[in-house]
């Protein structure tokens, strides 16, 4: 029985991924013929997918706080690649996710086709980076960053890059915290996390194989970037989304 649910899980979303082909190589089409579609559409389009794809997965999403009515440099912590769809189903946004996801088969070219942008970890200019973010958030657009700059098995919140966090200030854009936690019969999920050596397929397997696990998704008040240097930022963003998972963080209890 166990079998046949994973089995059936695995074809809707395999019929899922198929949808989404279709809408890329439709995209892609139309760049190819000169008529690129405008950010805002792709930015629907991925939306209505990541919806549909967070649907076929094993999981049941609370999600607490209130959506954001304008556009927000979203900030959160990062466990596997769950969490893109996961919060790419909320509102239209763009990623930023490491160079290797570019590699995923079918899912990295769809990550493409949605206009993710790609940071190679330890390389490239910064500077140009920055440009870039402030652009899009200038547009008026959502962006979503995992400043950890890696997954962890949730047990722990490393610490928060703030580099990547000027564009926010720069732009006089609000930041959008969030805190994501994967639980199974209450406590720390083992499987969601995706980290170290784990290769998509063997962890999308085993994923699909398990019961259903239960997904929190906090959204905490935004946050007003026009008063406070990223460094600072940073420290209350990682501060507050610690709050939520684990409790006051240790300097905040020493402190107090």
């Amino acid at each position: 029985m166990r079998r046949l649910r994973t089995l059936v899980r695995l074809a809707r979303l395999a019929g899922v991924i198929a949808i989404g082909l279709s809408l890329a190589c439709g995209l892609s089409l139309r760049a190819r013929l000169g008529r690129p579609a405008p950010q805002a559409t792709r930015q629907r389009l991925c939306r209505w997918f990541l919806a549909r794809l967070t649907a076929a997965l094993p999981v049941e999403v609370r999600l607490t706080g209130e959506r954001p009515t304008r556009p927000m440099l979203w900030l959160a912590n990062h466990q596997s690649w769950s969490d893109i769809p996961l919060l790419g189903m909320l509102v239209p946004m763009t990623f930023l996710a490491k160079a290797e996801v570019r590699q995923w088969p079918l899912l990295g070219w769809l990550a493409a086709q949605a206009g993710t942008r790609f940071i190679q970890r330890g390389q490239g200019d910064t500077l140009a980076l920055g440009r870039q973010l402030g652009d899009h958030l200038r547009q008026g657009r959502n962006l979503l960053i995992f400043p950890e700059g890696t997954t962890t098995d949730g047990t722990s919140l490393r610490p928060f890059h703030p580099r990547l966090l000027a564009c926010a200030v720069e732009t006089a854009t609000p930041i959008q915290p969030v805190a994501i936690r994967y639980l199974r019969d209450g406590q720390p999920d083992p499987i969601a996390p995706f980290v170290g050596d784990d290769d998509l397929l063997s962890h999308l397997f085993r994923l699909m194989a398990r019961d259903r696990a239960i997904v929190e998704i906090h959204l905490l008040p935004p946050i007003d970037t026009t008063t406070m240097e990223r460094s600072r930022l940073g420290r209350l963003c990682h501060a507050q989304i610690h709050e939520v998972l684990f409790g006051e963080p240790p300097a905040l209890r020493q402190a107090a």
